[in-house]
C-alpha cells in the first residue's frame, strides 16, 4: 500500500473521530494527516513524512493554544442552571414565613423562605430571588 494512502486513511480516520468527539486535537493530528499525506504523495520518503508529521502537529498545538486560552479565560456572558434565577422576580403562590413557603419563578414551583426570617410575605405578593440554597429560593419582597 502506498505511503499517501495510508496518511490519508489516518487523517479520515482522526477527523471523523474529531466529529465524534469534538476535541480540537484529533482535528489538528487530521490536518497533520493530510498535510503528511500530500508529501508522501510527492514522494517525500517516511522518515521525512514523520518529519512533517511531527511538525504540523506542533504547530497546531502552537497555533490553537492561544486561541483556546482565551476562551477558557473569558467570563460567561449567561448564566446557566440556578445561577440564572438569581436577581430574577417570583410570584408567592403559597405565604412564604421562616419555615415554609411556596413561590413561582420563572414557571417553575420553588419551596421559598424570606431573606429576613422576621418577614411574612403574603401569597399573591412579588419578590426577588435573592439566591437559591440547595432547593429553597431565597427571596426578599419587591418594594
Amino acid at each position: 500500500m502506498d505511503p499517501w494512502l495510508v496518511w490519508l486513511i489516518v487523517a479520515l480516520v482522526l477527523a471523523i473521530a474529531e466529529i465524534f468527539t469534538l476535541t480540537a486535537a484529533l482535528g489538528m493530528l487530521a490536518v497533520a494527516g493530510f498535510v503528511t499525506a500530500g508529501t508522501a504523495a510527492i514522494g517525500l520518503p517516511v522518515p521525512g513524512q514523520l518529519v512533517v508529521f511531527s511538525v504540523v502537529s506542533a504547530a497546531g498545538v502552537v497555533l490553537a493554544r492561544p486561541a483556546a486560552r482565551r476562551m477558557m479565560l473569558q467570563p460567561r456572558l449567561e448564566r446557566f442552571g440556578i445561577e440564572a434565577l438569581v436577581g430574577s422576580s417570583g410570584y408567592v403562590l403559597r405565604e412564604v414565613n421562616g419555615h415554609e413557603g411556596l413561590v413561582r419563578i420563572r414557571g417553575e414551583d420553588w419551596t421559598a423562605r424570606p431573606y429576613d426570617e422576621s418577614i411574612v410575605i403574603p401569597a399573591g405578593a412579588t419578590v426577588d430571588v435573592l439566591h437559591i440554597d440547595g432547593s429553597t429560593a431565597v427571596v426578599y419582597p419587591r418594594e
